[in-house]
């Protein structure tokens, strides 16, 4: 059976502007930085995989000055261990708090695709533990155990690397053609793409501005009864109205493309 592998952030839950921005900022307080990322600051800053990765991009040699923070690279990195890890906690409790609606139609397409056996998975930069509250969050315990997870610092490169997309694939034995992704981000969809995969878009409030134009189909949401979607953009040969369904997924994957541009 084929797999449907979903991005976390952004794709689950919109979680960023008011889930990690938050955390991000709240833990700059607690451990005495003068940073407060903005809206418009933490944009840019996604375009930067990763939580540490981001957080790293703080230490100039002049805030580190500044702020007397150490100047070696061992020192720097148990630094950025210890702010991620603190960020992580903040975070899963405010996921736990139930702060972070999910996103349309996804807890129904993931119910769709476990009653017809697809395999399903999760492949993001955030920190496993992180991913997993949010999926238990989304699609409830229960379902949640039925996901692989591909999380965090298991692979060398972040998004738009294809790395974390070729360990998903190779970890459930897999090719290429038997998977579809659900992405939200341009850095995703080059990451899906870049391991030979399909990919469905789910813009976010980070990326309803980027360019999308590799993906099979891109969507406003997956749609729920009373929240439709809204087709964006469509390459493929799936028609979905207000909600997308497992049909038009397997559509997207499989049927031909109106162009030969690499999807």
């Amino acid at each position: 059976m084929p797999a449907l592998i979903f991005d976390c952030d952004g794709v689950l839950a919109d979680t960023e502007r008011d889930g990690h921005r938050i955390a991000f900022n709240e833990t700059f307080t607690e451990v005495g930085l003068p940073v407060q990322w903005s809206e418009a600051e933490y944009g840019e800053k996604l375009k930067i995989g990763g939580g540490k990765e981001r957080m790293a991009s703080l230490l100039t040699a002049q805030f580190v000055r500044a702020n007397g923070l150490p100047t070696d690279p061992y020192g720097q990195r148990e630094l950025l261990a210890d702010w991620h890890k603190r960020k992580t906690a903040r975070y899963k409790s405010m996921v736990q708090a139930g702060r972070l609606p999910a996103r349309s139609g996804i807890a129904r397409i993931v119910q769709e695709a476990l009653d017809a056996g697809w395999t399903l998975a999760v492949a993001s930069t955030s920190a496993e533990e992180s991913v997993r509250a949010v999926l238990e969050h989304v699609v409830g315990s229960a379902n949640a155990g039925r996901f692989e997870v591909f999380a965090g610092d298991v692979v060398p490169a972040k998004k738009p690397d294809p790395a974390i997309y070729v360990l998903a694939l190779e970890r459930i034995g897999l090719g290429p053609q038997e998977a579809l992704v659900v992405e939200d981000s341009r850095n995703g969809l080059l990451a899906a793409i870049g391991a030979g995969l399909r990919c469905v878009v789910t813009v976010s409030s980070y990326t309803a501005h980027e360019d999308m134009r590799e993906a099979v189909l891109v969507l406003t949401s997956l749609g729920d009864p009373g929240d439709p979607a809204r087709v964006l953009a469509n390459r493929g040969a799936a028609k979905p109205g207000d909600i997308v369904t497992l049909d038009d997924l397997e559509a997207c994957r499989t049927e031909p493309l109106l162009d030969t541009e690499a999807a």
